[in-house]
């Protein structure tokens, strides 16, 4: 089900004009959120994410977070899901001119879009994943910057074609000065000795909300968590490996190519995160 600036279609109607500027120009940004129990997780700090995105693209949005809850929680109850939903919340300049002058938008387009939430499969969670280190760079910082999380996706989208080609589950990428950045769609975490590191945002990568969320359960779990940078002989030397994203939560990762990590098993850190998650989502 699809809810196009207040009103609701079916997945073969719901149209945007072929003039909106994020069509037309990639001008606008997104989250997306997940339910347990029906609700989104987290849309709170979401919302702040998507404002904060907005802002860097000088993109207002007018409607109240509220409002915008009211139109997904319609969507979701619209869409008659069996189970839990996916949700994408898209937010673009609108519809104006042919021209990069943002004036001539009167008004954003927002669009919510739900749909079943589809697990990882439990194998995934019980024996881990392979990642591939891919040769695209993320975006630089002065150009369009991963922290904004844009509607614009070619750099990710190309970094996902590059790990699916050699069989992985995931891309990891990094900087233009070699650093470990993120993955394409997730942030990446590296356990040595007992304790977490994942790249800092002046790495230049898209500030997670899973990921902040998973830096304060381990605080919490007495797990030692920092941001630093990173680089390949960290991934070589890391005893455990996991990336973290809104719909998958936690996922350990065990080969990044051919290199195996730490014993080639989902580890006791990463499986005491996971076990901390799940024990979260119990008070949701």
């Amino acid at each position: 089900m699809v809810n196009v600036d207040g009103r609701l279609a079916g997945e073969r109607d719901a149209v945007v004009s072929v003039f909106d500027h994020g069509f037309l120009f990639g001008e606008g940004v997104y989250e997306v959120m997940r339910t347990y129990r029906q609700r989104p997780f987290l849309y709170d700090p979401h919302m702040r994410r998507l404002r904060a995105s907005a802002d860097r693209i000088a993109l207002s949005i007018p409607t109240s977070d509220a409002e915008i809850r009211e139109r997904i929680t319609a969507t979701i109850a619209a869409a008659q899901l069996p189970a839990e939903a996916y949700i994408r919340l898209l937010v673009t300049r609108g519809v104006g001119e042919i021209g990069y002058d943002p004036t001539s938008c009167p008004a954003p387009t927002i669009v919510v879009i739900v749909k079943p939430h589809t697990e990882l499969a439990p194998e995934a969670y019980a024996n881990g994943v392979t990642i591939a280190l891919v040769s695209v760079v993320r975006n630089h910082p002065e150009s369009v910057n991963p922290i904004i999380k844009s509607n614009n996706l070619l750099n990710n989208a190309l970094a996902m074609q590059e790990a699916y080609r050699r069989g992985a589950a995931e891309a990891l990428m990094k900087n233009h000065r070699g650093e470990i950045a993120e993955c394409a769609m997730s942030n990446i975490f590296v356990v040595t000795h007992g304790a977490v590191r994942t790249p800092p945002v002046s790495a230049g990568l898209l500030a997670g909300v899973t990921r902040a969320f998973v830096l304060e359960l381990a605080a919490k779990t007495g797990i030692r968590a920092f941001e630093e940078t990173l680089r390949d002989e960290d991934i070589l030397s890391a005893g455990e490996m996991f990336f973290t994203s809104t719909t998958r939560e936690i996922v350990p990762v065990v080969r990044v190519d051919r290199h195996v990590v730490g014993t080639g098993k989902p580890g006791p850190v990463t499986l005491r995160l996971r076990a901390a998650f799940a024990e979260a989502l119990r008070s949701v």
